[in-house]
């Protein structure tokens, strides 16, 4: 993976502008929806029991992000998912809060026994929870660094052949025996509400155009570290962090990527 390469697919979301089926929280419809838009993907917000099926299939990825639960969204949710593997469409999970609560943890443990997810993206407490029935989470932050959870992401990711990608300071993608780990990003972003809500259904976007999830999901946390950066430059605080942030990924250029990218590729 390379800076020409995010390029190219950053092009194909523009021109192919994939339908993302965003089973997604309350608090962050409004954001989420706009990132993706801003990325060059659609978005829909749909969580009806009675739609999700016929969204799922004309969808070209599926995210799901469990941030405010219920039994209905469960029900919504585990439909959606159903449909989309049936099809053969990414599923994309963002097990928000997981370790928290039992209905977060033994929901996302369910989806992950249960069916096809193409990408788990969540923070380090979040993914170290699902492994560690002793880890509690604080509330959607985490408490554990994400280089400090590989091992459990790599049991997660082999267990149910997945993808798994963990944002922290360090984001670390890894699949198999390949880790990508991406350095770019700011501190600031871990304050805005939604950021990482947002880099999950980016990460959908890039899902939808690249068959390989795991490139997929190291481009998508790659191109939201880059955008932060740059937004950051510009921004006085949260509220601005947040509109820069959407600029910046809107306008988003070649140069960008090329002069501000900072990865490492380790394949054992």
């Amino acid at each position: 993976m390379n800076h020409e390469k995010i390029w190219n697919d950053i092009l194909k979301i523009r021109a192919k502008a994939p339908l993302i089926h965003n089973i997604t929280n309350y608090v962050v419809m409004h954001s989420t929806a706009n990132a993706t838009l801003a990325v060059g993907a659609s978005p829909v917000m749909a969580h009806a029991i009675e739609e999700v099926e016929e969204m799922v299939a004309i969808s070209d990825a599926l995210v799901i992000n469990i941030g405010t639960l219920s039994k209905s969204w469960i029900d919504s949710m585990t439909r959606a998912i159903k449909i989309a593997n049936a099809r053969k469409i990414p599923v994309i999970l963002d097990p928000v809060g997981a370790g928290a609560t039992k209905l977060r943890t033994q929901t996302v443990r369910m989806f992950l026994k249960e069916y096809n997810i193409a990408i788990l993206r969540g923070n380090a407490s979040e993914i170290k929870s699902l492994c560690d029935e002793t880890h509690k989470t604080k509330g959607v932050d985490s408490l554990a660094k994400s280089e400090d959870v590989i091992d459990y992401a790599k049991e997660l990711s082999k267990r149910y052949n997945m993808t798994v990608s963990v944002s922290g300071s360090v984001d670390v993608i890894l699949k198999d025996q390949k880790i990508i780990k991406v350095y770019n990003g700011v501190p600031i972003m871990s304050k805005v509400t939604g950021m990482g809500c947002m880099a999950t259904a980016i990460t959908g976007a890039f899902a939808a155009i690249n068959a390989d999830c795991f490139v997929a999901a190291a481009e998508a946390m790659a191109v939201v570290g880059i955008a932060g950066e740059i937004a950051s430059q510009m921004s006085r605080g949260l509220g601005s962090m947040e509109i820069n942030f959407l600029d910046t990924l809107y306008n988003i250029n070649l140069n960008d990527i090329k002069e501000r990218l900072k990865i490492e590729l380790y394949d054992k």
